[in-house]
């Protein structure tokens, strides 16, 4: 067994994201999704006060989220990880900070949707304890198409 130096392990960082965070997310949405959110769909999330975070290796912005709280329910709008960051624990690392933000605003659900063939994305949510709870027909633009949009809830108040 060997050990890992401590200087070989990289800092990361979660932080509030800022307007000047929006390029680089932008960037990143472009890389990560076949119809990724435009630009002013990002830059109004953050107008409209979703709690938006980024998570940084270093000085470089690996993934971020939205969060959308009200009415006792919290919706996890957005959770995206830069493509080449993918299988570092950084999705895990982004979705576990959320939820703890969903609870300390005593929220009793959280919900969100995810694609059916974005499998990464099903495992670390079904991992994490979330459940099926529905299904939006024809939801997502696809490239054949539309694509349905699965609907998953977590109880937050157990």
């Amino acid at each position: 067994m060997s050990a890992v130096s401590l200087e070989s392990v990289p800092l990361t960082r979660l932080r509030p994201m800022q307007p000047t965070d929006l390029p680089e997310v932008f960037t990143i949405e472009q890389q990560a999704y076949v119809f990724p959110w435009t630009l002013r769909i990002l830059q109004d999330c953050l107008k409209a006060g979703y709690r938006a975070w980024v998570l940084e290796e270093g000085t470089h912005l690996v993934g971020y989220a939205f969060l959308s709280v009200a009415a006792g329910e919290a919706h996890l709008l957005n959770l995206c990880v830069d493509p080449s960051y993918h299988n570092r624990g950084y999705g895990r690392r982004l979705l576990n900070h959320i939820l703890q933000l969903a609870r300390q605003y005593q929220v009793d659900m959280i919900f969100l949707e995810v694609r059916p063939s974005n499998i990464p994305a099903l495992h670390l949510y079904t991992s994490a304890g979330f459940n099926q709870i529905g299904v939006r027909k024809n939801y997502y633009p696809h490239q054949n198409g539309r694509e349905d949009a699965l609907i998953f809830g977590m109880d937050l108040t157990g």
